[in-house]
């Protein structure tokens, strides 16, 4: 009996019943995909900020002595250099899988033919490495200057054939003062050797590096005779967004718990990886670039807090649609429901049959919505982030309370009305 019954109103109110699925479809789908899109959010959210740059700087202790005594960035001029072979060992760490890219860099003071001073900049551009986990990695300023608009010429390619170590990018600004273009060769001077640098590519970077030459590790470090001397390795890495734990981490790793240490130790702060940079890179010091760090945190916060607040509208505004038709379809089917309170009927059973149909339409509308909220996150994905979006399992069940939630809050008029109606009145034709 109640199945006929259920039947029967699906049958006699199919357009209502089709109204509400579409109205639990439309805010589900929504719901699903920003919330499929928030918790995968935060991986492509920091590869997207890793086209600004490094977000871990290491340098030699004591530099970094230095710059904190005398509250300067680099402390003057570099005494203290990070050994070369030792770079390698960057990828040896517990969260090597995170960093996706890092270069070294050491600045040598060179003379131009006409007597003028100009810093020439050691560094890798796409450096090739084959990793001990059997992986590829292409390091260099490449990835980590995606920035630069190259204005003239091309990036140097280190894995292209006709490469020389003499090739380098000249900024914009030292490119105009001595009128060179891709393809010239500028002589310079270091204190040791002298070499002459052929113009691969000219850049505007819009800063200090507008002035400087960038150029093959080996080549400036021959110019100084600093053979194996690197003067800070920038890195480029997926981070964590820093909490309360990982700001106390920051300041002192020793006043934690195990238990706190072994969480932060075990977890991708940037403060933790900085820590294991330290341990493998001798006589170092390693901490995150504090701007580009607290922005991936802001970021990502904000962009979660706006998909959960678009999530709850979206919500809100299904539960106000489910309101006004199962309204409508209670007060359409108030002569039926007055009719079988007379035979007997409870409030409890006839509330319980209106709720089965509304949970079924909602069911079904929720099903066809969850499908197409997986669609408009790949969309979102594709369109924002280049890549497709990751359904995480706890999507789901999240999203199956929402709509059962959804459902019960838009039903509670119904219901409320439903057990207020009085047979006589109804039967009567006075209600």
């Amino acid at each position: 009996m109640f199945v006929r019954m259920i039947r029967g109103a699906f049958a006699r109110q199919w357009k209502k019943m089709l109204m509400i699925a579409f109205t639990v479809a439309l805010g589900t789908s929504l719901a699903a995909a920003m919330l499929s899109v928030m918790m995968d959010i935060g991986d492509k959210v920091n590869q997207e900020l890793k086209t600004y740059g490094a977000n871990i700087t290491v340098v030699p202790k004591e530099t970094s002595i230095v710059s904190d005594l005398y509250d300067v960035e680099d402390g003057g001029s570099q005494t203290a250099y990070l050994n070369e072979d030792d770079l390698g060992k960057v990828m040896t760490i517990f969260w090597a899988f995170n960093i996706v890219d890092y270069a070294p860099i050491v600045d040598v003071p060179a003379r131009l033919d006409d007597g003028s001073g100009v810093t020439v900049v050691g560094t890798w551009f796409n450096h090739h490495m084959d990793l001990p986990t059997g992986q590829t990695l292409d390091a260099g300023i490449a990835s980590l200057r995606s920035w630069w608009s190259v204005t003239e010429g091309n990036w140097i390619d280190e894995q292209a054939d006709g490469y020389t170590e003499n090739d380098a990018m000249f900024g914009k600004a030292i490119a105009e003062k001595l009128g060179v273009k891709a393809g010239d060769t500028v002589h310079v001077k270091g204190s040791k050797k002298e070499a002459d640098l052929r113009v691969a590519g000219i850049f505007d970077a819009g800063g200090e590096e507008d002035d400087q030459i960038f150029t093959a590790l080996d080549t400036a470090q021959a110019l100084d005779d600093m053979d194996g001397k690197v003067g800070s390795i920038e890195v480029s890495a997926l981070t964590t967004p820093d909490n309360e734990l990982a700001e106390k981490a920051a300041k002192d790793p020793g006043a934690l718990t195990v238990d706190q240490y072994e969480t932060w130790y075990c977890t991708a702060y940037a403060s933790s990886i900085a820590y294991q940079l330290q341990e493998v890179i001798e006589n170092s010091v390693a901490a995150p670039v504090r701007q580009v760090a607290d922005s991936e945190g802001n970021i990502l916060e904000k962009t979660q807090l706006l998909m959960v607040l678009i999530t709850i509208l979206s919500m809100i505004g299904a539960a106000l649609g489910i309101m006004n038709l199962v309204t409508a379809s209670v007060m359409e089917r108030s002569k039926e429901i007055g009719l079988l309170k007379a035979l007997g009927a409870q409030n409890g059973a006839i509330t319980g049959l209106v709720l089965t149909e509304v949970l079924l339409t909602a069911v079904a509308g929720g099903a066809a919505g969850f499908l197409g909220g997986f669609g408009f996150a790949q969309i979102i994905g594709h369109t924002v982030f280049g890549s497709s979006i990751t359904i995480r399992p706890m999507v789901i069940p999240i999203v199956a309370v929402l709509v059962i939630v959804m459902t019960l809050l838009g039903s509670l008029p119904a219901i409320r009305m439903l057990m207020r109606l009085e047979p006589a009145e109804v039967l009567h034709g006075r209600q």
